[in-house]
């Protein structure tokens, strides 16, 4: 297991504040506790409330500003049994979370594997990062030669009605590794460590 940069991390977590997001677009699902999708979204970032935006922004925020190589672990892919979820992420990351039917097919497809006592949400977000040159004293040029294009997904408890908790799963895809994109990795979350979603791993094609 590769081990993750938490400066890296700050990078993207930094630009995440309503007058410098690069959000482009939330979509997501409500899940019964029984495993049923009880409703979708999908809307432009940019279309969202303040308030909404922050309420939001602190969901997609929760995953990469998370304790790194503790609750967020990077993980590389098992080629042999991950080739079409993988391949379901990045369509969704290429369709900029536009495509209905490949966000249908995540989630009838995560509702097989999440295992919860109650209700909860799957949000996924869309984002992009210009990512600026280095100096030799590692301060930002600001000139960019390479955006890196990504998704947040967060599982979150319902806390009321359609009221998303804390997120206690989720990902990162594709991992920024060394400062550029990287499909052959993704950045897992968990928010207990200790009671990993053993059952998403194995969905997500990857080993623990």
């Amino acid at each position: 297991m590769l081990k993750i940069n938490r400066d890296h991390m700050l990078e993207i977590t930094r630009r995440m504040t309503p007058s410098r997001t690069a959000m482009t677009r939330i979509a997501g699902c409500y899940m019964d506790k029984d495993g049923f999708v009880d409703g979708t979204f999908n809307i432009n970032f940019l279309k969202l409330s303040a308030s909404e935006k922050n309420r939001n922004l602190a969901i997609a925020k929760a995953i990469p500003f998370a304790e790194t190589n503790t609750k967020l672990k990077r993980y590389s892919f098992i080629e042999e049994s991950s080739v079409s979820v993988r391949q379901l992420l990045l369509g969704l990351k290429t369709c900029a979370l536009k495509n209905d039917a490949l966000l249908d097919t995540f989630y009838e497809l995560v509702s097989e594997k999440y295992h919860t006592l109650s209700s909860y949400s799957i949000f996924f977000f869309h984002s992009t990062y210009d990512i600026p040159i280095k100096g030799t004293d590692k301060s930002d040029l600001w000139d960019s030669e390479e955006v890196y294009e990504y998704l947040i997904c967060a599982f979150c408890p319902a806390t009321g009605d359609y009221e998303p908790g804390e997120p206690e799963f989720g990902f990162i895809f594709p991992a920024f590794c060394e400062r550029t994109e990287d499909p052959d990795y993704i950045d897992i979350y968990e928010k207990n460590p200790q009671k990993p979603h053993q059952d998403m791993y194995g969905f997500l094609g990857v080993k623990i």
